[in-house]
């Protein structure tokens, strides 16, 4: 009976093992990929043309390969998209977890994570034929496609990433820390703002960092709603291309494989992977730094 249970436990250990192995060895070969052939296109194209020219024409006769016309789209995006999550689901989050009632936040949480539920495309449909006609009323000379309506509608749809694990955060706040700050004679709004919130910050900062994250590798709202195009500009009122929607773009036509048009998808892949590393590793040091601070 006890070499029965032994060997069913080493088992399960393996499979846990394994399990742990593949999702490793699948982050080692995706790595390995895009730096093959990210070397492959660096060696047709020098790195400070990459990192410094202000257009991105690959796949035209006059052909220029700047990243950054790409990367301001994408970071233009993506801050308005936190602007509005950041902001809003930290609010909700403090309300769920300090204010609500119990029948409340029951019912809103299901709500909220229908919300992350939603096929992104339906998002991209919405923010090209709801959001963008409903900006051109206030701003008539708003092009159809622009960065601002897929901005705001990415924020909308990352607010429960961050509102659902900022309130875990916040949940798993000691409640002496409460009953500490009303016995000094706070209000439940100072004891949420000045105690809870501090006290939670290393898990706020984990939840803000996978909404950065999701916005960065966002595809089908840019696509659809803030255009193809590449531009190089911080103009949210103005239309732009993504390094998630070019690499889309690629995607579906037919070029070759091993021309450079092709291996620009690589290059473009790893510099989104190394900008999601940095928001990353940000994110760990603010975690550890606020965990040995409280």
């Amino acid at each position: 009976m006890k070499l029965r249970r032994h060997i069913a436990e080493r088992g399960i250990e393996g499979l846990l093992l394994l399990a742990a192995l593949v999702s490793v060895f699948t982050t080692l070969a995706i790595v390995a990929i895009l730096v093959w052939e990210s070397v492959v296109f660096f060696r047709s194209v020098a790195l400070l043309d990459f990192l410094t020219d202000t257009q991105w024409t690959p796949l035209f006769d006059d052909a220029h390969f700047g990243i950054v016309a790409l990367l301001s789209g994408t970071l233009t995006t993506t801050t308005v998209a936190l602007l509005v999550a950041i902001p809003l689901g930290t609010v909700l989050a403090i309300y769920l977890s300090e204010f609500a009632p119990f029948r409340v936040r029951e019912v809103a949480k299901p709500f909220l994570e229908m919300l992350g539920g939603v096929p992104t495309i339906v998002y991209g449909y919405f923010a090209l034929l709801f959001v963008t006609p409903l900006l051109q009323r206030i701003h008539p000379d708003l092009p159809g496609f622009n960065m601002l309506s897929a901005g705001l509608v990415m924020g909308v749809m990352i607010v429960p990433y961050v509102s659902s694990l900022s309130e875990d955060a916040m949940r798993a706040v000691p409640m002496n820390m409460r009953e500490a700050s009303y016995a000094m004679g706070a209000t439940r709004l100072q004891t949420a703002v000045l105690v809870v919130t501090p006290a939670a910050f290393s898990g706020l900062a984990s939840s803000y960092i996978l909404g950065i994250a999701r916005a960065v590798g966002e595809t089908m709202v840019v696509a659809i709603a803030a255009g193809m195009q590449p531009s190089f500009t911080f103009n949210p009122a103005e239309p732009a291309a993504t390094i998630t929607a070019y690499i889309v773009q690629v995607a579906l036509g037919d070029l070759p494989h091993g021309s450079i048009g092709y291996q620009t998808i690589f290059a473009a892949g790893l510099t989104l992977l190394l900008i999601t590393l940095l928001f990353n590793i940000a994110g760990h040091v603010l975690r550890r730094r606020f965990r040995e601070a409280y």
